[in-house]
């Protein structure tokens, strides 16, 4: 039973307070103190965080590094296979020549026959294949000029005169590809063939 009296009412209330005050002061220390904990922990995630970044980027640093000198090693690796392979295209390069020398002592000699078999051989050796080749090429195209010229200059009368200055090889090279055609009674005549 809870007095109507004034002053009793008020010294409950007063004690009521009291409670509330204590539980309240309680609360707040506990708050304080878990603040003071969050606060803490914050720190230490603030920190740790930062420890982190700092790693991140010394190891994007490192992977940066170690990309470039992957590249160095690479762009390395590449340029010595690459000189690995030209030397061994020089060699290849030194036996094909060696082998169109011989090919060509064999089957289109010289013309001038009074040079000597140690000096075609050693010529041979010596020579690049583009100047053997356009030396070749200039000789067969020397003798299909001269018949293409005597072809346009007399039509009725296309044969050309085998000459010294025809090397053998070359006019059957050129009439064993049906480039050339021999007179029909006369077999030291040769003529263009007629393509149309």
């Amino acid at each position: 039973v809870i007095s109507a009296n004034p002053d009793v009412l008020l010294a409950l209330g007063k004690e009521e307070l009291k409670k509330v005050k204590n539980d309240l002061e309680m609360v707040l220390s506990r708050l304080k103190l878990k603040n003071e904990q969050l606060e803490e922990d914050l720190r230490r995630e603030q920190q740790w965080y930062e420890q982190q970044e700092q790693l991140l980027d010394t190891f994007n640093r490192i992977e940066e590094e170690m990309k470039h000198q992957g590249q160095e090693h690479s762009r390395k690796r590449v340029f010595n296979e690459l000189q690995q392979q030209k030397l061994e295209l020089d060699v290849y390069k030194e036996k094909i020549l060696n082998d169109l020398g011989e090919f060509l002592e064999e089957y289109f000699p010289f013309p001038n026959e009074h040079e000597s078999s140690k000096m075609k051989v050693r010529f041979f050796l010596t020579i690049k294949f583009e100047i053997c080749f356009v030396h070749f090429l200039n000789l067969i195209l020397l003798v299909f000029q001269i018949l293409i010229n005597k072809l346009i200059s007399t039509p009725h009368e296309p044969y050309v005169e085998i000459t010294d200055s025809f090397w053998p090889p070359y006019v059957e090279l050129l009439l064993r590809y049906g480039i050339a055609l021999r007179h029909p009674e006369d077999p030291n005549r040769i003529r263009l063939e007629a393509f149309h």
